[in-house]
């Protein structure tokens, strides 16, 4: 995953009020399996800035992804 991938949590992290599901988009690359993910409601403010492994994210895609031949 890289900066400002639209992603979505495939796990709760309750103390941060973030759902499975919960949409939002990396910020930064923290190393190797970490991304830092910001969760933003309808009018772009944010309400939680979260480090979580890229292994409990799913990327959102908004094109088709053609298979190589």
């Amino acid at each position: 995953m890289k900066t400002l991938d639209v992603v979505a949590t495939l796990r709760e992290y309750p103390e941060q009020r973030i759902r499975k599901g919960q949409v939002g988009t990396v910020v930064e690359q923290l190393d190797g399996n970490h991304v830092l993910v910001e969760f933003a409601n309808l009018d772009g403010i944010a309400y939680a800035i979260l480090p979580i492994p890229a292994e409990h994210l799913i990327q959102l895609k908004h094109t088709p992804t053609i298979p190589s031949a």
